[in-house]
């Protein structure tokens, strides 16, 4: 049970994969095993730049092997950009620790304006990059606007015709200063957001393509302290030739948002990835620790802190696993992503806060140790939802697809379990992004009614269609879908709704106990009656709302045989994985 749910360093066998790709898996793993522990902490706590690993990354071709999309491998069958294996990456990166998932994480997001452009030669000069073992950077935000794309203060000036400028080939002089931009101390190319300054609004918008070692780029500071290198830059008359342009236009606007659902669906595998080692420790700790002549496990608080941590854990993985599916096959046609997409950065990260909040709540002091995995995992858990837009500018994306995810569904062919060898080239022709409104979905009440034997379940399906005839009955009018803070309370009702879909789906393509999928809809349940509480309490409810909010609520489905079979699956965990010191 717990080599199939959990990742262990210990057992992992990614059978599921190629052969090459199980290598450079493996070979990951085996990298930071040797490290061990306490060096990784020492260099996390020190603050240590990750050369060593970008050096490992450089001699196994690991990025450019997994990031470079088969169009630009010159005929190396090993390199496609594959987001069923990139998931598994991402989630051994999270386990050993964030700073190297985000040298991967804002190197995927450089790539994006550079893989969805024209330019052939700032393709080709990217997988020679990779190919080099050099790593990318993604310059959108900047310290007054953060990553409003409508705003940006970094500008081109175009060059006068006839100039030397001109004569040299260069287009534009870029001037301005970026803020919170990873790897942007050593990337070979950053993807730079700008304007130009001789044209208004949207068509002047650009992309193009910087060096970092360039002697017009000026890098000032990391804006943390930590391994992770967060840079604050400036650019003072830089050239801009035409083999640096990416994107002009509404279009640059487009590969701002399409490249950031690339990214955002990196953070859900790396939260979890930091969840598992936390949840390894913590019970293996207290499960050996006596506390008033008993085993700290034998507290009833503990063990329920410890099956409600595992269950969301579970539900995590699940619910990001079937999401992978969504996103392979993606088309034009299909853009069911938009919805998934945003759900596993604000819903399966928040998810990871609340795990890791219940184990700390077990671990008290031994939680803030600077031996533990768990101190470094603690700190840099609440990141991830905060990443790539704040939960908040995401659930307000997710809310864009309610009425016709309720109200109106559509036939899809069946989505299988996506996880062959396959290159991902949607991701890089995603379209304009717009028309979220209109993307309909499958039912998703068959899924839920394919399980209505399982109680917790039927209980939270009766929350669920209550949501549904809220829509129906009591809509939000016009004045509540002005109020944020009351419309955010309706998009996490549905953000639980959307979860328990895909959950449901990939608990059935995997067989998953029935007793953990009981667990899982129990704490489905009791969070739904915290949002319904929360919206009883809005100033703006109408009376209608409000007894919709009361006659909502349920309490979830008690039963302790249940519950003790499936701590009997928690502890099991105790000794299971252990990182040599």
């Amino acid at each position: 049970m717990s080599d199939a749910l959990l990742f262990n360093p210990a057992t992992y066998d990614p059978r599921q994969f190629d052969a090459e790709t199980r290598r450079l898996l493996r070979a990951t793993i085996d990298w930071f095993e040797s490290r061990g522990q306490s060096r990784l902490l020492a260099e996390d706590r020190d603050a240590v730049w990750t050369a060593d690993f970008l050096e490992f990354v450089k001699k196994e071709k690991l990025f450019a092997t997994f990031l470079t999309p088969a169009a630009y491998a010159d005929g190396d069958e090993n390199k496609r950009w594959d987001a069923a294996r990139n998931a598994a990456l991402a989630e051994i990166f999270g386990f050993y620790g964030l700073a190297y998932w985000y040298a991967e994480q804002v190197t995927i997001l450089g790539l994006g304006p550079i893989w969805q452009s024209d330019n052939e030669i700032a393709k080709r000069k990217a997988a020679a990059d990779l190919d080099d073992g050099q790593v990318m950077a993604f310059a959108l935000s900047e310290r007054d606007h953060g990553a409003d794309i409508y705003n940006t203060d970094l500008v081109l000036t175009p060059t006068e015709p006839g100039s030397a400028d001109a004569e040299a080939g260069i287009l534009f002089r870029a001037n301005g200063e970026k803020y919170y931009i990873g790897n942007g101390n050593v990337a070979s190319m950053v993807s730079v957001f700008s304007r130009r300054g001789d044209i208004e609004g949207a068509d002047g918008y650009v992309w193009f393509a910087a060096d970092s070692r360039h002697s017009h780029y000026h890098l000032i500071d990391s804006v943390i302290h930590g391994q992770m290198y967060v840079s604050h830059f400036r650019l003072e008359d830089y050239p801009v030739r035409a083999e640096d342009v990416l994107h002009q236009g509404p279009e640059a606007f487009s590969a701002a948002l399409n490249t950031v659902n690339v990214g955002k669906f990196n953070l859900c595998h790396g939260s979890i990835g930091m969840v598992e080692h936390s949840f390894y420790e913590a019970i293996t700790h207290a499960n050996n620790r006596i506390l008033y002549g008993n085993r700290v496990t034998d507290f009833g608080h503990v063990r329920g802190n410890f099956v409600d941590a595992y269950s969301r854990l579970i539900a995590m993985k699940l619910f990001s696993d079937r999401a992978v599916d969504y996103f392979r096959v993606a088309s034009l046609d299909d853009r069911r992503y938009l919805l998934f997409n945003p759900m596993t950065k604000s819903k399966v990260t928040s998810e990871g806060e609340v795990a890791m909040t219940l184990l700390l709540d077990v671990l008290a002091a031994k939680g803030f140790e600077k031996a533990t995995y768990f101190a470094q995992a603690s700190r840099y858990i609440n990141h991830l939802p905060r990443l790539e837009g704040t939960v908040h500018v995401n659930v307000g994306q997710i809310l864009k697809f309610m009425p016709n995810y309720l109200l109106n569904p559509k036939e899809y062919p069946p989505v299988p379990t996506m996880l062959e060898a396959g290159d991902n080239a949607f991701f890089w022709a995603q379209g304009p992004a717009r028309g979220a409104g209109k993307v309909q979905f499958a039912d998703w009440t068959p899924v839920y009614e394919r399980f209505a034997a399982v109680p917790n379940v039927a209980r939270f399906y009766e929350q669920a269609l209550a949501l549904r005839a809220l829509l129906l009955s009591a809509a939000p009018d016009a004045d509540q879908q002005k109020d944020l803070d009351f419309m955010l309370t309706v998009g996490h009702l549905f953000s639980l709704v959307v979860y328990g879909q895909l959950i449901l789906e990939q608990a059935e393509l995997t067989g998953l106990n029935h007793d953990l999928l009981d667990s899982i809809f129990d704490f489905q349940v009791r969070d739904f009656n915290g949002y319904a509480t929360a919206l009883l309490g809005k100033p703006s409810a109408t009376a209608a709302q409000r007894d919709w909010a009361v006659e909502a609520l349920r309490a979830p489905v008690a039963d302790k045989a249940r519950f003790d079979r499936v701590w009997d699956q928690v502890v099991a965990y105790d000794g299971a994985y252990e990182m040599r010191p």
